[in-house]
């Protein structure tokens, strides 16, 4: 079956040093782009993180310090990422929670800008949770009756996420064949931010979703509280949180001008 797409839509996979979005890099990403054509596109880069990779993630996916010494690292691959997604909404297994923050963080570390405002994800990760409860190589073989050889490649794991998307479609009719309906299907809470520190509340007003401002809108926490921003900034949060309370801040400020 063909995806019922308005627009490009790139199914990626990372595999990195570990699982701190923040502190952690890529070593590899796999994209498929999807046009709503039918037409597929795809590139694997291999990564150098300017980091050791700990043994216990190289024992899963098989990527070694030496694999990637001589390769150019994300800031040197940053564009050619950037301009490859760019027109196109996201998909991924379990990307809405790792894969699209993490990726986010080393956009922003190279300077390229990234945001989600006129894309949309479709997690299918999250898809099978809802309908059956397991991990890709389960699904790979529930959804497509084949085994997952080369899991933890990123791009044996690309391919499946989009092979289990395609049957997920096919075998449930309350899923609908169109990206809309599969990013909202596929999310969870709505989060202003990819890590979850800022969430709608029920007004779709951003509000914190952690510490002891938790559940209190931010505009309001900010003006009463001004320096709680700056103590935001220079602590360990994800580049993309600050860089979205620093735009509600601005809205704030220009609302009142």
């Amino acid at each position: 079956m063909q995806l019922s797409l308005t627009k490009p839509i790139c199914f990626f996979d990372l595999e990195t040093t570990g699982i701190n979005i923040t502190k952690d890099r890529i070593v590899e990403i796999s994209i498929l782009k999807v046009y709503p054509n039918g037409k597929e596109e795809s590139k694997t880069w291999l990564v150098n993180p300017e980091m050791p990779i700990p043994k216990e993630v190289i024992d899963i996916h098989g990527i070694s310090d030496a694999d990637v010494a001589d390769k150019p690292t994300f800031k040197e691959l940053a564009k050619e990422v950037y301009n490859m997604i760019k027109d196109s909404d996201l998909g991924g297994f379990n990307s809405n929670r790792f894969d699209i923050p993490l990726l986010a963080e080393e956009m922003l570390r190279a300077e390229v800008d990234f945001d989600m405002k006129n894309r949309v994800s479709v997690d299918v990760q999250t898809i099978f949770h809802k309908m059956e409860q397991r991990t890709l190589s389960a699904a790979y073989k529930f959804y497509c009756d084949k085994n997952l050889d080369g899991a933890h490649s990123a791009e044996a794991d690309t391919n499946a996420t989009y092979e289990v998307l395609k049957a997920q479609i096919a075998k449930y009719d309350e899923v609908e064949n169109n990206t809309k309906f599969l990013a909202e299907f596929s999310s969870r809470k709505k989060f202003a931010d990819f890590a979850g520190f800022i969430a709608y509340n029920e007004e779709g007003i951003e509000c914190f979703s952690f510490g002891k401002h938790k559940g209190r809108l931010v505009t309001e926490v900010l003006e009463k509280e001004p320096g709680y921003f700056g103590w935001l900034l220079n602590a360990d949060f994800p580049l993309y949180t600050k860089k979205v309370l620093t735009a509600i801040k601005l809205k704030s400020f220009n609302n009142k001008i």
